[in-house]
This record gives C-alpha cells, sequence and structure tokens, in this order.
C-alpha cells in the first residue's frame, strides 16, 4: 500500500480485515465562491483493534479526516469504508463513536443521564441491545460514585472521561477522537494518557486519535500518521515500537526521544 498506509504496528499481532479503509479520498470546502481542496489523496488502511495517533499542523485536515470517516463529512472522490461497509451504514449501526476536544456535556443532565443519553436515540437501535449500561461505562472511565454530580461540579479530566463513556456505551468498533485532551493541564493530559489506553485494553475498541503533541502521539499510537498542509495529505506512518503494555516510565527512554525527534522533522519538512 506504499508509505501512506497503515499496515499495522510493528509490535502488534497480525490484525483482521481493516477496521477504516480509504481510497483516493479528496474533500473540497467552498469559501467566499472559491473551491479550497482540503484533503488530497488519502489512501488509508486502518487494522481492526489498533490504536492510531495522527499528528499535524493546523489547518492540514486531520478533523475533516475523522469527519470523511464517521460520514459527518462527504468527500469530494473517492470511497471509505468501516469494517467492510459504507460510513453512512456503520454509523447508522452505531459502530462508530466520537469523542471532541469539548466534552459536549449537556449541563442539565446528571453525569449519568449525559452517559445514558445516546441510548434514548431511536436510529440505530438495533444495536443498543448490546450496549453497556451508563453503570458499567461510569465504572470503566473511573467515575465510580459520581452518577448524579453535574457537568459544572466536575474537573476537565472528568468531564473527557463523561465524553468518552457516552462514546463508548454503544459498544462502537471504532472510536474517533479529536484532541480530546488539549485543553488540559500536563499532569491530567498524561493521567488520561494512562486511563485512554487502560480503556483501550480493556475494551479493544479501534482508535484513531488526533492530536497536536509529538509526546502524546508517541506515546499512545501503535503507529503516528504525519499529515502535511495545502493540500492535507499524509506524509509518512511512523510505527512505534513500544508494545502494547507500555507505562510512563518509556517518556524517559532514549527510544522515546528519538522517535519524537523523527516525528518533529516530519512535521518541519516542507
Amino acid at each position: 500500500m506504499g508509505a501512506n498506509a497503515v499496515n499495522g504496528a510493528a509490535s502488534a499481532v497480525a490484525f483482521a480485515a481493516p477496521a477504516v479503509t480509504m481510497r483516493d479520498i479528496s474533500v473540497d470546502f467552498t469559501r467566499d465562491r472559491n473551491t479550497i481542496r482540503v484533503l488530497k489523496d488519502i489512501d488509508v488502511a486502518i487494522p481492526t483493534e489498533a490504536f492510531i495517533a495522527m499528528l499535524g499542523p493546523s489547518g492540514c485536515g486531520k478533523s475533516t479526516l475523522l469527519r470523511v470517516v464517521s460520514d459527518l463529512v462527504r468527500p469530494a472522490k473517492g470511497s471509505v469504508s468501516v469494517f467492510g461497509k459504507s460510513a453512512v451504514e456503520a454509523r447508522r449501526n452505531r459502530e462508530i463513536g466520537f469523542v471532541f476536544q469539548d466534552a459536549t456535556l449537556l449541563p442539565w443532565r446528571t453525569v449519568i443521564d449525559n452517559v445514558r443519553l445516546p441510548l434514548e436515540i431511536k436510529e440505530g437501535a438495533s444495536r443498543i441491545a448490546g450496549s453497556y449500561s451508563p453503570e458499567e461505562m461510569l465504572a470503566l472511565v473511573g467515575l465510580d460514585g459520581r452518577h448524579n454530580a453535574y457537568p459544572h461540579e466536575l474537573s476537565g479530566g472528568m468531564r473527557q472521561r463523561v465524553a468518552i463513556a457516552r462514546a463508548l456505551i454503544c459498544r462502537p468498533r471504532l472510536l474517533l477522537m479529536d484532541e480530546p485532551f488539549g485543553a488540559l493541564d500536563e499532569l491530567t493530559r498524561d493521567k488520561m494518557n494512562e486511563e485512554l489506553l487502560r480503556i483501550w485494553r480493556e475494551t479493544r475498541t479501534t482508535i484513531l486519535f488526533v492530536t497536536h503533541s509529538i509526546a502524546e502521539a508517541t506515546y499512545l499510537g501503535q503507529q503516528v500518521m504525519v499529515m502535511a498542509a495545502n493540500p492535507g495529505r499524509i506524509r509518512e506512518t511512523v510505527p512505534i515500537d513500544f508494545g502494547d503494555d507500555r507505562s510512563p516510565a518509556v517518556r524517559d527512554t532514549p527510544q522515546f526521544l528519538a522517535y519524537t525527534a523523527r516525528l518533529r522533522r516530519l512535521l518541519e519538512a516542507h
């Protein structure tokens, strides 16, 4: 598939058929009667159960790429399949979860009622029978005992835990995360990284994670897709060979620093 394809982490076992396949994807936006090509010639295969991080400069189309996968943006050309079906079908079947940078919780609903919200939406009801309970999800994200709290009573990290619980409650096979920890302080962000890896190991949900942090991408991703801008395209995909059970101590190793240096060079390349 060439340099632009994600072929599975070097440390990971052989995966089944790709969770996401994108072929020759281009996306155009129209502004002031001018057409701007936001993404160009994207060819990607995301392995099932993989954790893939995405890095790139602002405006390179990282968020747009997630929205193409989730059927929120239609490409000008090319094809997308999610677990062997169209993106629209996967979305309707509740096979895709989405976590944004802002937790987007409803302030008048309690924590447990925010998590319960997807179960109250009728579209895709065929998958609701296999969903987690809200109580199970709050336990998974470490929020036992906060069921009846309101969003304004929670820290930023806690609100993002609620958003993750809500995104996972219908047991999506694919979780898209658009800079979910970007607004958090460094210590909270590191803690959320640990929690996210734990949740990924427990659920084995395929994760596509957008970040501006080189260190975060290196720590979380089995592979890191580095994007370039104008138009948005995948410059290179870098395997990160730390294994799935990585610990915080890996951040202090020469290998980690070598990966971050390589990723920084790719981001700075013209």
